[in-house]
């Protein structure tokens, strides 16, 4: 399958235009989204057509063995009726397990089952590789100043929120 490349509101500086802030956001939303296209390509195209909203349920639930749709939907913010469809998906298709909570059998206790897993360390192991492929030709010390700049940046969001 050829890689598809987005261009659409894509603004690269034009030589001889000065920097402006939003240079850097719009920098990191390309450079997010390029990420993600690339990671859930793998998932998309296997045997399982995961969707980046499955995955990002998995992984909730793959760091959370246990907790019930209603704290998925309680760390997300994500709407419960979305979250119901994604679940009961992943549930038909052998992707999550539930358990009935034994204080009240009414909630469901829900974790990875052995499939589920398996998709988890599959996309484990794509973020791996897409991160080195990422960094690669960077300096150990690079490495860490993008880091440092990095977490600036994101600071100086929280601390306007």
């Amino acid at each position: 399958m050829p890689q598809s490349i987005d261009n659409v509101n894509q603004s690269a500086p034009s030589p001889g235009r000065p920097a402006r802030d939003d240079d850097v956001l719009e920098a990191i939303h390309q450079l997010m989204h390029q990420y993600r296209a690339q990671q859930y390509r793998v998932l998309r195209d296997g045997p399982h057509g995961i969707t980046h909203m499955e995955s990002k349920v998995l992984g909730f639930f793959g760091r959370r063995p246990g907790a019930t749709q209603s704290d998925l939907a309680q760390h997300s913010g994500r709407d419960k009726a979305q979250l119901a469809r994604l679940i009961k998906g992943l549930r038909d298709r052998g992707l999550l397990d539930a358990q009935p909570d034994e204080t009240d059998r009414r909630n469901l206790r829900l974790s990875l089952s052995a499939d589920g897993q398996r998709v988890q360390a599959v996309l484990h192991e794509q973020a791996r590789r897409l991160g080195q492929r990422a960094v690669a030709g960077l300096s150990p010390a690079e490495h860490r100043q993008l880091l440092a700049l990095l977490q600036r940046v994101q600071g100086n969001l929280d601390a306007g929120a």
